[in-house]
């Protein structure tokens, strides 16, 4: 049996979805939303809840074409389960004819401590709990979910898969930072870098498209959603990548700034009497594209830019150069490219931000065909020209299949 449920767990809401990993086919998906009070908000790593109101929970299914929608209180994530198993039950597929084989667990922050899949164990749920202080919006409602998820399924192997654990293979000069080195060993301060389970499954999806050998291809890949980064990878490895610490660093996002000079919180909570918590939340949750126009989403941005909005104008253009920033940068790192891939919600819908991105690389060898680059198709595609010395792709992410084939390589091992 090759059959898995991938859970991606937040504090107050969890996706789930149930995956053949030989056919790569989901048999059924779902959310569970507004887990608990829903005063305290979204779910910090499986989308965003509905906001306050009555304290009635939301579950919704999928499964062979049909979609199912419940409303009822889910005190806590074990409730929360519960649910899920009852949709299951009621709507199929069946989990006793067809029982996964194993559980997927997406953790953001793995620290430097793991850098593979992992067999989730006591002592793993302990450093995960540990890790918590470098992602308080992301461990603890991953934490919550594995906790549950076990309670349900107590006879199968449940593994951990980090996102950041693919880009631990990036050198020391990639990832220390130029501060006292006492105090960046006393507190874990280093780039970490996330998205890895995305980059590393387009890499891949990538080599195998071209049918070319991972091992001798320098890539970057841009995942670009509402949350968006930048990775170089030589010969199938993290090299270096534009998240940080934490992911605030790096590209403009749909509502994170990204880089931006660390002073800028010691002026906010001197002028604006901000507390650290205050900046935190203006930085990431009211900056990017939302600071720049009020609106987070690109193609609202783009629908506003054509229409001669100067705001939008503006933020498109910042968005643009930051990005054109980091794969130049990237292309020194690689010492020139063969392969860059477009990944995500922006990344494979937005020919307007492939196009602009690309346009001044002529110099390295990048020519995009304006034909195939205005195609849309859920198919991983070639968007260059056929004399391109660089390979451009739109490879569309999946990164539950990703945690569904690691997660079944781990269990097969155990």
């Amino acid at each position: 049996m090759t059959v898995v449920l991938v859970i991606n767990s937040g504090s107050s809401s969890f996706k789930y979805q149930l995956i053949d990993v030989e056919t790569e086919e989901a048999l059924a998906s779902g959310l569970v939303e507004r887990i608990g009070d829903p005063s305290t908000g979204s779910g910090t790593g499986a989308g965003p809840g509905t906001g306050a109101g009555s304290g009635t929970g939301v579950a919704t299914h999928e499964a062979g074409g049909e979609k199912w929608t419940r409303e009822l209180p889910i005190p806590d994530h074990t409730a929360g389960f519960a649910v899920m198993l009852a949709a299951f039950a009621e709507h199929g597929p069946s989990l006793e004819a067809q029982p996964p084989v194993a559980v997927g667990h997406r953790v953001v922050q793995g620290g430097a401590r793991f850098f593979e899949p992992t067999l989730i164990t006591p002592l793993v749920e302990i450093n995960i709990d540990e890790l918590s202080f470098l992602a308080p919006l992301h461990n603890p409602g991953a934490l919550q979910g594995i906790k549950a998820a076990r309670a349900a399924f107590p006879d199968v192997p449940h593994v951990a898969v980090f996102d950041t654990a693919f880009h631990q293979t990036m050198p020391p000069a990639a990832y220390t930072y130029a501060i006292d080195k006492d105090v960046a060993e006393r507190h874990r301060i280093r780039r970490y870098g996330f998205h890895g389970t995305s980059h590393k499954f387009v890499s891949e999806e990538a080599a195998r498209f071209l049918g070319r050998p991972l091992g001798e291809l320098k890539q970057i890949v841009l995942h670009l959603g509402n949350g968006a980064s930048a990775t170089a990878i030589d010969g199938g490895q993290s090299v270096d990548t534009s998240m940080g610490l934490t992911p605030l660093q790096g590209l403009v996002m749909g509502t994170r700034s990204g880089d931006v000079d660390p002073s800028l919180a010691l002026v906010l909570g001197q002028r604006e009497g901000w507390t650290p918590m205050q900046i935190d939340a203006f930085l990431n949750k009211q900056s990017g594209m939302l600071g720049l126009t009020g609106a987070a989403d690109m193609r609202d941005i783009e629908a506003r830019r054509a229409s001669g909005d100067a705001d939008a104008a503006l933020a498109f253009e910042v968005y643009i150069h930051r990005l054109r920033a980091y794969i130049g940068a990237y292309l020194a790192q690689l010492d020139g490219v063969d392969v860059i891939s477009f990944t995500a919600g922006v990344g494979e819908n937005s020919a307007l931000v492939r196009a602009s991105s690309l346009a001044t690389l002529g110099f390295a060898g990048v020519k995009v065909d304006a034909a195939r680059n205005e195609v849309r198709s859920r198919e991983i595609r070639v968007i260059s020209t056929d004399d391109s010395p660089v390979t451009v792709l739109v490879v569309p992410t999946n990164e539950e299949l990703e945690i569904a084939r690691q997660t079944l390589d781990v269990a097969r091992a155990v």
